[in-house]
């Protein structure tokens, strides 16, 4: 009998225990401070109005949050088609799919929502860096940061391929002069500028280095197709 692994087992789940307990406190809490903001979109976007809901911050974060029923449940019926075709890794292959999209869409949309003056005022670009960067705020900074920090999290847990943090920050990056772009193609009274680009692609790489331990397991794990039988040979 192995008594270092049965010591060494209570510990380490007690503190898989207590790290989720304190990720559920850490949401509810910002839950908690966010309530007002959140509560007053909560009439139009019950009520299913564009106006008032989808068009602002408020009414995005509010529907991200109650999409979150909806998205595990996208990840469990993944999870089980997995694991009937033999897939190791299925819960973990399929949070991460779920998850990079679920944490990344409202970003995107709220990067593309119109300006007051969209359509009217000319496109703006701002190309030296850090000169927007002090304009931006801490909110702002923060903002960005999280725009693809799901995507950044993620990906590298999903696809091997990407299990590298300067993959990352090249993906984020890319990602983000996209989003850059079409702000300014679409002229939605937003500046095109290089430091959302820079705080972005940062973003990206920091989550990744957060989800650097699970790169290995997800490296190493079985490919989610199937194999085909190797021939008996005589």
């Amino acid at each position: 009998m192995n008594l270092d692994a049965s010591v060494s087992a209570p510990p380490r789940r007690t503190r898989k225990v207590v790290l989720l307990c304190l990720a559920v406190l850490g949401f509810a809490s910002a839950l908690f401070v966010v309530r007002g903001p959140l509560m007053m979109s909560a009439p139009r976007c019950m009520a299913g109005r564009w106006h008032g809901c989808l068009d602002t911050f408020n009414g995005v974060v509010l529907m991200t949050l109650v999409a979150l029923p909806l998205t595990v449940l996208v990840a469990w019926a993944l999870a089980l088609r997995r694991r009937a075709a033999g897939v190791t890794p299925a819960w973990r292959l399929s949070l991460a799919e779920v998850a990079m999209v679920h944490g990344t869409l409202p970003f995107l949309w709220m990067t593309m929502m119109p300006g007051a003056g969209a359509g009217t005022v000319p496109a703006r670009v701002s190309l030296v860096p850090l000169r927007d960067l002090v304009t931006m705020g801490s909110l702002g900074i923060v903002g960005n940061l999280l725009v693809f920090a799901s995507l950044g999290f993620f990906a590298p847990m999903r696809f091997a391929a990407l299990a590298s943090v300067p993959r990352i920050l090249a993906l984020g990056a890319g990602c983000s002069v996209l989003v850059e772009t079409a702000q300014y193609m679409l002229q939605l009274d937003r500046v095109s500028s290089v430091d959302d680009v820079l705080v972005n692609a940062a973003g990206a790489a920091g989550a990744a280095l957060a989800s650097r331990r699970w790169w290995r397991t997800t490296a190493q794990a079985p490919s989610d197709r199937p194999r085909p039988a190797l021939a008996a040979t005589g």
